[in-house]
């Protein structure tokens, strides 16, 4: 893990037309059921330049050719506690957090507690009728979770440090409730800082010169965390 405290953004993959009523509609934003509330925002198709703000000579032009949805927020306790608390292996551990709020996200997980949150979910909500055979919550690629991060905005962040971001210098190093500063340009919040998020990939650098969809090695050692957390100092 790249720093003390961790969680994801979770992300919702979809290939398949739907219908009003049913499941999520593609180019519309939706909340989930009431028990659980993750608002989830959608995010059209598009190109960027997957950047190191270094200089490693590796920026690669991604082009993701699917629209998804991605969360508006961190997931909270309260989100994490409505989709596992009758889960055998999280009954004794409902808010895996050492800072404890129903609105504070979740922070102390591995890539497998959040894969884990991630087939509860999909298996709670296929049940529910409310996910169709194709469509699947997981964690965002890199690659989805840098485009939406970024917003359309090619510096180092996405929008005045202070107003938008818990770190370091101004966290009093503890979490905070979810979207208390201010979203990026497509009203995500707490992209940069706070916690830092869990991606779908292997670890590996950038592979330079354009790119389709990527998803990252089929093998590696370590899972990738991107945007730093309350403990990290700007630079990072």
């Amino acid at each position: 893990m790249r720093c003390a405290l961790s969680v994801f953004v979770l992300g919702l993959m979809l290939s398949l037309p739907s219908l009003r009523g049913g499941p999520p509609v593609p180019g519309e934003n939706f909340t989930l059921h009431e028990s659980a509330a993750l608002t989830m925002i959608w995010i059209n198709p598009g190109t960027f330049c997957l950047s190191d703000p270094l200089g490693a000579n590796d920026d690669t032009w991604v082009t993701l050719t699917l629209g998804y949805w991605i969360g508006r927020t961190e997931v909270t306790q309260a989100q994490w506690t409505a989709v596992l608390a009758h889960h055998p292996i999280y009954q004794n551990d409902p808010r895996p957090s050492r800072a404890k709020g129903a609105e504070r996200p979740v922070e102390q997980i591995t890539w497998d507690k959040a894969v884990a949150f991630c087939v509860a979910l999909n298996a709670q909500e296929h049940a529910a009728g409310r996910l169709p055979d194709g469509y699947e919550y997981a964690l965002p690629t890199e690659a989805q979770w840098e485009y939406a991060a970024r917003a359309g905005t090619e510096g180092k962040y996405v929008g005045e440090l202070e107003a938008t971001t818990w770190y370091k210098e101004n966290s009093g190093d503890t979490t905070h409730p979810v979207a208390q500063k201010e979203p990026n340009a497509w009203r995500l919040y707490d992209m940069q800082g706070n916690v830092a998020e869990w991606c779908w990939d292997w670890y590996a650098a950038y592979p330079g010169g354009q790119a389709t969809d990527p998803a990252g090695p089929a093998t590696g050692i370590y899972r990738i965390i991107r945007g730093s957390s309350i403990t990290s100092p700007a630079g990072h």
